[in-house]
């Protein structure tokens, strides 16, 4: 990794997270030699974790994923026009709690991700992405991507997030489960 502030980068696996397992898109993932650090299904809660975050995940193109003492790469399971915050958000908790640990801060500095398509042309500020904190993959500087699509940002840092910044953390560290 090449220093600076820890962040994680939410994405969007396509694919109905009523049928389709979080071990599917792992294994999937490692077939394509794009694995990310958690592939999360929000609907059963099911977490799969390919990567220590000290690797680079391979979902971001370039040297983008090795930028932060860890850049966490999640796929969730679900679909960028439908924002995967509807849905129940079963894991989350120890999701966050891991991202905790790991000095993830509670913010997203690039605000909500834009909706999908619109999200297609988003900005994708440097300034922001190296303060550090949560980010689509749409604010991510060099991607051309739309995910995650238009999410509520304060169901996943907190319902504290008026400014965007740091919420207090939720729940205590439990081990995921290793592909």
């Amino acid at each position: 990794m090449l220093g600076g502030a820890p962040r994680t980068v939410w994405f969007i696996w396509p694919a109905d997270p009523h049928g389709v397992s979080a071990r599917s898109v792992a294994q999937r993932l490692i077939h394509l030699r794009r694995p990310s650090h958690l592939v999360w299904n929000p609907v059963t809660g099911e977490i799969v974790q390919l990567l220590p975050p000290t690797l680079a995940g391979g979902a971001l193109a370039a040297d983008r994923g090795r930028n932060g003492r860890v850049c966490v790469q999640i796929h969730v399971i679900g679909s960028a026009r439908e924002p995967f915050t509807d849905t129940k958000l079963d894991g989350l908790d120890d999701i966050l709690a891991w991202l905790d640990s790991w000095g993830v801060p509670r913010r997203w500095p690039a605000g909500p991700p834009l909706p999908y398509p619109h999200s297609l042309a988003a900005e994708r500020s440097r300034r922001l992405w190296a303060r550090g904190g949560h980010f689509g993959h749409s604010q991510v500087p060099g991607t051309r991507e739309g995910d995650p699509g238009s999410i509520d940002i304060a169901r996943i840092i907190g319902e504290d997030a008026p400014g965007l910044e740091d919420a207090l953390p939720r729940g205590g560290l439990r081990l995921l489960q290793e592909v």
